[in-house]
């Protein structure tokens, strides 16, 4: 089959000539439609950062010349990696925006899903491109139900499973199941597997969360990634208690990838609530509001720190 204009985009933004950071960075520019500052929270980085390392990158691909076509299969092979990285990376930001007043930016999550198919079909054979669709689309399955009708952020413990994707479950499912035989196993299939796990479970109460903590302990071996890190503290906190959890949050605490990241205070703010600890849970909880962009995140918890405000 032939590519469309804008996988080829995808291939060239990811050229060798390239660092990986800014083929990744490149590409979210030009073919997710991010902006930099949007690029930069994706990164872990400053927005001063990550304006010179697309603007280096533009200037690469020009000096290059490459012509607009896709790369032979041997280039295609090596760029794959990076390629799916951003699609994972413009997915992520479609799926759960970082910055203004919506939650989701459908928009971009449905044109990753687009690409991730249009390089399934070109790659069908290859586990780690059928991994990251099944990927997309376990997540997408919850879409509908993330948000209420004003709006509102609804955390997975409290969304109505019914309005989960059904098809878009299946469709997941059957693409994993294809494609961990064929192995070796990669982080995305493994990130499948643990949203499969979500996805099959009836209610909260009936998730495999030991089926979760092993899935993240084999995604740590894999991945030197603060995010994983951070998912797997939850796991942990899940199967072992809240304050098994909060212990492996000290070690983020002074990674400075995420040290300040908004999303390490609003995990051990719902680590020290369920602990008991709620005067540090909702002073955790307003720290984790100041340090988002994202309105709907910022009201929710604003709305978790007020339930505890009763505390003295």
């Amino acid at each position: 089959m032939e590519a469309d204009d804008t996988l080829i985009l995808l291939f060239m933004c990811c050229h060798p000539s390239l660092s990986p950071a800014s083929q990744i960075a490149l590409t979210l520019r030009a073919v997710g439609g991010l902006t930099t500052a949007e690029v930069a929270r994706a990164f872990l980085v400053p927005e001063a950062t990550m304006t010179r390392r697309v603007s280096r990158a533009k200037q690469r691909i020009r000096e290059s010349r490459v012509p607009f076509r896709m790369p032979p299969a041997a280039e295609q092979a090596e760029r794959l990696g990076v390629v799916l990285h951003v699609l994972y990376l413009i997915f992520n930001e479609g799926y759960a925006a970082t910055t203004g007043p919506s939650l989701q930016r459908v928009e971009l999550s449905s044109e990753a899903i687009r690409l991730t198919r249009t390089l399934h079909r070109l790659l069908p054979e290859d586990a780690e491109v059928a991994g990251l669709l099944a990927l997309m689309l376990l997540t997408d399955a919850r879409r509908a139900a993330r948000t209420g009708p004003d709006g509102a952020l609804i955390p997975m413990a409290e969304q109505d499973r019914s309005r989960w994707d059904g098809v878009l479950v299946a469709e997941g499912i059957a693409l994993l199941s294809e494609a961990l035989p064929r192995g070796p196993t990669g982080p995305y299939q493994v990130q499948a597997a643990i949203a499969a796990v979500h996805d099959e479970a009836p209610s909260p109460e009936q998730t495999d969360w030991p089926q979760i903590l092993a899935l993240y302990d084999v995604l740590m071996r894999l991945s030197n990634n603060p995010v994983v890190a951070l998912n797997h503290a939850v796991a942990v906190a899940m199967v072992q208690g809240a304050h098994a959890g909060l212990a492996l949050l000290e070690k983020l605490e002074v990674d400075e990838r995420i040290a300040e990241d908004h999303r390490l205070y609003a995990v051990r703010a719902h680590l020290l609530e369920v602990a008991g600890e709620r005067a540090a849970a909702r002073e955790a909880y307003r720290a984790a509001a100041e340090r988002t962009t994202s309105l709907p995140r910022q009201r929710y918890l604003h709305a978790r720190a007020a339930t505890l405000d009763d505390v003295r």
